[in-house]
């Protein structure tokens, strides 16, 4: 089945949508043979590729919106980047354009947020500065989260979309609980056992003061378009302090 991470996510860039619709056909053909009442997929290019397409053939579509630490996200990444290119470098893909395009970035680099990183993107697969890959990982972040908005705006999918605060919301069988009555899902068993393996990284993901400084950096370069999601719910329901970092006074 496509990932639909790599070429799509740049024609998704460029405005290739048919080339996109192509690949999405062969994943909706797999869904459908499955044959079954509810299919789920958890599929981190959603957003960065194939969201507008999939509402074409799954307009009925339901949602779980995820609020992560962007701190932890970007840290997490970061250091699952530097394990792939240890094993895989250069893990790239060439882009229509002929110029070369990270895959593991899952943007391309070209979008509109990037533009006020000072960073030679034909050359980013062998950039090694840590601060700058990291800043380049929270951007992503943040045009990642106003994506999200802008596609419920769009299609109008609020009411169909259950937000996660994340650990928190996981570890809480009651907002589990709630969360299938929302997607009207039965469960097997009344009782949510929570135990069982936890994806774990190759190595801690631990928050800096420094990296709370490289955000808070970035937020006070950022036009204020980017930021006006985090006033408004779900986000300002999350009352942690990372939040703080994404507002300007």
């Amino acid at each position: 089945m496509p990932t639909m991470f790599g070429k799509p996510i740049y024609w998704h860039h460029v405005g290739e949508i048919d080339k996109v619709r192509k690949v999405f056909k062969k994943k909706v053909k797999k869904i459908r043979g499955y044959n079954v009442k509810v299919y789920v997929e958890t599929n981190h290019a959603f957003l960065k590729s194939f969201s507008d397409v999939a509402m074409e053939f799954f307009p009925e579509m339901k949602l779980v919106h995820l609020i992560r630490n962007p701190l932890k996200v970007a840290k997490s990444n970061l250091n699952r980047y530097k394990l792939i290119r240890r094993y895989h470098y250069p893990y790239r893909y060439r882009g229509d354009d002929g110029r070369y395009y990270v895959k593991w970035w899952c943007l391309t680099g070209k979008e509109k947020i990037f533009e006020i990183l000072d960073c030679d993107w034909e050359c980013v697969h062998r950039l090694t500065d840590e601060r700058r890959l990291y800043q380049i990982l929270l951007f992503q972040w943040i045009e990642i989260e106003n994506r999200a908005m802008k596609f419920l705006d769009t299609y109008k999918k609020h009411s169909d979309c259950y937000t996660l605060s994340v650990p928190k919301d996981l570890n809480n069988r009651n907002t589990l609980k709630d969360m299938f009555d929302f997607f009207e899902l039965e469960l097997k068993k009344e009782y949510i056992d929570l135990r069982g393996r936890k994806n774990k990284g190759a190595k801690p993901t631990v928050v800096t003061e420094e990296d709370k400084k490289l955000l808070e950096e970035l937020v006070s370069k950022l036009p204020s378009t980017y930021l006006q999601i985090f006033k408004r719910k779900p986000y300002v329901d999350v009352k942690c302090e990372w939040m703080r970092l994404l507002t300007r006074s």
